[in-house]
């Protein structure tokens, strides 16, 4: 039996996933079970046990997981990649409307009216002008999961979109429009863009990535968008911008207190993912890959180590190895093996930067000890047997 803790409430149905006769489910914070299932809790200052094999991220970020310490331990963390997709895209483009229209503000002083609503209506609506959106350019930096569905229903709404993003995969490549303009420069996206959105993670590359030196180069009274991650942009020079007119709107999905109250700035209290759609789709996903990994040992959507998967070949058992990158570590598993007369039948090494994962099928008695035997060599992080 595995065990698994729910850190955070996730669907019925997903849970239903985790079936009794293989799983018991603990409903409070500790990390002596074999799998966590998780959302927004922040676990960066909590201590793992040697148990720990597995943490699942219902949801694409991981800022709130120490990525690296758990790979340091053996650890793989999963996300949710592209499941809350749609409903991030649908709340870019609700921020897109507001940001244009004054939707916000509008809707704030029409609450306070007292009397003669209607005259004071008609009398006053013209405060709120504010241009559609047809026609204009959305300049879509990162075309992602998210980025490149935003970019695809920028033209479908009439939008002359240009695309950024130098790691776009070739899936999401594949599924862009014909017609949307794609440039290596991001100079183009300042100086062209009616419409700034962001769909980028959050990194070194990346924190403060809009400041005020690249909003110099953007049109005056441009509009921006961060409904990705906090750290993006650059609070004091988004507000400046702002304060100037530089920038018209900006909206964010990510509020803090600098931000809240701000001039021409909407907050949005993290809704991106948001919906019952998207909430059962990340919890999908993060059950459905914790529980390749526990039960077959297949690593897919994985932040710390490589995807690894093989199918099983039959009457063996699996033995799972996560190890440093460095040289000679496949000859110090199999001279293990080799040792005790275990017989591989069946084998895939992969890497990804520092770490990477060997899947073994083998035929012979693989004990506890040889476990001990193996994680006792230099490099190894962790070694699992799956009979």
């Amino acid at each position: 039996m595995y065990k698994v803790a729910l850190f955070n409430k996730i669907p019925r149905e997903s849970q239903n996933m985790l079936s009794e006769d293989k799983y018991i489910l603990i409903n409070k914070e500790t990390t002596d079970v074999d799998g966590i299932i998780m959302r927004s809790m922040d676990i960066h200052d909590m201590k793992f046990s040697k148990q720990l094999k597995a943490i699942a991220r219902s949801g694409a970020g991981t800022n709130n997981i120490p990525v690296e310490r758990c790979a340091e331990e053996g650890i793989v963390v999963f996300n949710s990649p592209g499941a809350n997709a749609n409903a991030v895209c649908e709340l870019t483009f609700l921020g897109l409307l507001m940001s244009s229209r004054k939707i916000v503000d509008s809707i704030n002083w029409t609450n306070n009216l007292k009397e003669n609503v209607a005259v004071a209506v008609e009398n006053g609506k013209s405060q709120f002008v504010g241009p559609e959106i047809k026609g204009k350019t959305l300049g879509v930096i990162g075309l992602g999961n998210v980025g490149h569905l935003v970019a695809n229903l920028g033209v479908k709404l009439g939008m002359e979109v240009i695309g950024y993003d130098p790691y776009i995969s070739v899936k999401n490549a594949l599924a862009l429009s014909w017609d949307v303009q794609y440039t290596d420069d991001l100079e183009e996206i300042y100086r062209r863009s009616d419409y700034i959105t962001l769909h980028v993670p959050l990194n070194e590359e990346t924190r403060n990535y809009i400041n005020k030196d690249n909003i110099k180069c953007m049109k005056d009274g441009v509009r921006l968008l961060n409904i990705a991650r906090d750290g993006l942009v650059k609070d004091n020079d988004i507000i400046e911008a702002l304060e100037s007119g530089k920038v018209s709107y900006f909206v964010s999905d990510l509020p803090n207190e600098k931000l809240i109250g701000a001039k021409n700035v909407v907050c949005i209290p993290h809704l991106g993912g948001s919906t019952p759609e998207a909430e059962n789709n990340c919890a999908e996903m993060a059950v459905s890959q914790l529980t390749e990994y526990l039960e077959h040992g297949n690593i897919h959507n994985s932040v710390n180590f490589p995807e690894c998967s093989m199918e099983r070949n039959p009457n063996t058992k699996r033995i799972v190895v996560l190890n440093k990158n460095i040289p000679n570590m496949i000859s110090k598993l199999t001279a293990v093996l080799a040792k005790y007369d275990i017989n591989i039948i069946g084998m895939v090494n992969k890497s990804q930067g520092n770490y990477a994962c060997n899947i073994i099928d083998v035929n012979g008695e693989f004990t506890e000890e040889n476990i001990k035997e193996m994680e006792d060599h230099p490099g190894i992080l962790r070694v699992m047997l799956i009979k």
